[in-house]
């Protein structure tokens, strides 16, 4: 894989601040390539790594001709020429058993990606048809831990603390023995709320002053990258989409308040030097307004725009949804203030500290700091905190297309597409092996990675797995990798490999 200062170097300015890990310490291949590229495939290392939950004891640096430990993962190694001693090595990759969340706004039944991939490689998973399936959490949350498979139902928490180098020295000494991520697949069929995380310095104060409803003390950026065309609402419009709504939108200028848009519309033709607080002054405004009154006008938009029967402006199928599945929220307006995105397939946005967004519609990938913080204040039955909300939001605006984020392919691997965001906590690389190709060497990251199989079926090998054990990827499968070891894979031909990595990419 090629170093994190030549993927930086790819980003350009369009990524701020982090790169892909290089290859790990000691790693014998640099770059790794498929199969039929123009470049052949390194050498096989000694090390191996990439499925489930494989911790690793640090493996010394192995030659390929080294004979394999014995069945099980276990050397015998002879102690000052005494009996042998039966060294068992941990495996530097094994397979994870993931938690299934069946929240209320999830996709039904066969079409959440949550659910049939869940179904793809679990035996034991029942999907019914006509129930909710949400959210595929991998990592070590509480609320939805990873069980190491063929470890009598031991958590990979607990795997990872029993073995902590797998993490890696940097993640280990940065974020104290703890995998810092929590890797998801997303199938949304109903909107999630209007809400922002906190910066870290605001998550300490909140969860500090209402612990009950911020549980934990960490920040909580996230990443969603779409399987399927995936909508979402993510940051404010662009001033001038905003006006042209106060303006021709009379329920929403209502709301607004006339005092309030009538500032909007003078800030905005006087060049707009304090439109972040004037922007901020309608935003709060809609936030606080009295529930009643903002049932009322919603409710005489709904009836006009169904009654015209025609498209006015952009908004009206999406408003109409809302609201269809919220009837009457102060979510529904926000709408106006919010960019409407559509993300294809291989598209992500990042939504960093303190900005408003909302997920809509759709499946996707999406990385995470491991936290539980969340300020709502509309589109949601949960609690709602809409001071804190409005208090702590950026009131930067910008086009949609500004908030697609850039990601770039690894220099030393055109199978991979870097997704490297401005926090230290997570990146993600998407693995897309062509059809065709019999072999691929998944790199050796100086980081725990996770690691699943969205389509396409191959074996994973390594010496650490025991005499001829393989473990199998196929759609749905979720392997934890160690940190410091590749892992060789052998490809069923006529697939081709999707898959997606998340791991902790400090320099």
């Amino acid at each position: 894989m090629a170093s994190r200062s030549n993927v930086r170097t790819e980003m350009g300015s369009l990524v701020s601040k982090k790169k892909q890990p290089p290859p790990a310490k000691g790693d014998s291949s640099s770059t790794p390539q498929a199969a039929g590229s123009p470049a052949s495939p390194p050498a096989a290392e000694s090390e191996v790594k990439d499925q489930g939950v494989s911790t690793p004891a640090a493996l010394p640096d192995e030659k390929v001709n080294k004979a394999p430990p014995q069945e099980g993962g276990a050397e015998e190694v002879m102690v000052d020429d005494e009996s042998p001693v039966t060294v068992t090595q941990t495996p530097v990759a094994v397979a994870l058993k993931c938690a299934v969340q069946q929240y209320a706004w999830g996709r039904i039944g066969k079409d959440s990606e949550v659910a049939t991939l869940t179904q793809a490689c679990d035996p034991s998973f029942q999907l019914k048809e006509d129930e909710p399936y949400a959210e595929l959490w991998m990592g070590t949350h509480v609320k939805g831990p990873s069980i190491v498979e063929g470890q009598e139902a031991k958590s990979l928490k607990d795997w990872i603390a029993d073995q902590p180098d797998c993490l890696g020295e940097k993640v280990r000494s940065k974020f104290n023995d703890q995998l810092p991520f929590l890797f998801k697949v997303l199938s949304v069929n109903k909107s999630l709320s209007i809400q922002a995380h906190p910066h870290k310095a605001l998550a300490e104060t909140l969860h500090a002053e209402h612990p009950e409803n911020y549980p934990d003390d960490n920040h909580k950026p996230e990443m969603a990258i779409a399987l399927t065309p995936f909508e979402g609402l993510n940051g404010f419009r662009p001033l001038i989409e905003i006006d042209n709504f106060l303006k021709t939108v009379p329920e929403f200028r209502a709301v607004v308040g006339e005092d309030n848009a009538d500032k909007f519309t003078a800030e905005l033709e006087a060049g707009g030097s304090d439109s972040k607080n004037v922007l901020k002054d309608c935003f709060t405004e809609l936030m606080t307004r009295d529930p009643e009154f903002v049932k009322e006008q919603l409710a005489l938009l709904v009836q006009r725009l169904q009654a015209e029967d025609s498209e006015t402006g952009k908004n009206r199928e999406l408003l109409l949804r809302l609201n269809s599945q919220f009837p009457g929220d102060v979510g529904c307006f926000c709408s106006f203030f919010l960019n409407h995105m559509t993300l294809q397939p291989g598209e992500a946005m990042f939504l960093g500290p303190n900005e408003p967004h909302a997920y809509l519609s759709g499946n996707c990938m999406e990385c995470m700091a491991c936290s539980d913080n969340v300020v709502r204040a509309g589109l949601t039955p949960k609690y709602k905190d809409v001071e804190n909300l409005c208090k702590m939001l950026t009131y930067l605006p910008s086009p949609a297309q500004d908030r697609l984020f850039p990601s770039v392919t690894d220099p030393g691997d055109a199978c991979v597409t870097i997704y490297d965001p401005p926090v230290p906590d997570f990146a993600v690389a998407r693995i897309k092996v062509a059809e065709g190709v019999e072999s691929y060497e998944v790199t050796a990251y100086d980081s725990a990675s996770i690691f699943i199989t969205i389509s396409g079926q191959a074996e994973a090998s390594h010496p650490s797995f025991g005499n001829g054990k393989t473990l199998t990827l196929k759609r749905g499968s979720v392997i934890f990798m160690s940190a410091n070891h590749s892992l060789p894979l052998k490809l069923e031909k006529a697939d081709g490999l999707l898959a997606f990595r998340a791991y902790c990419p400090l320099d």
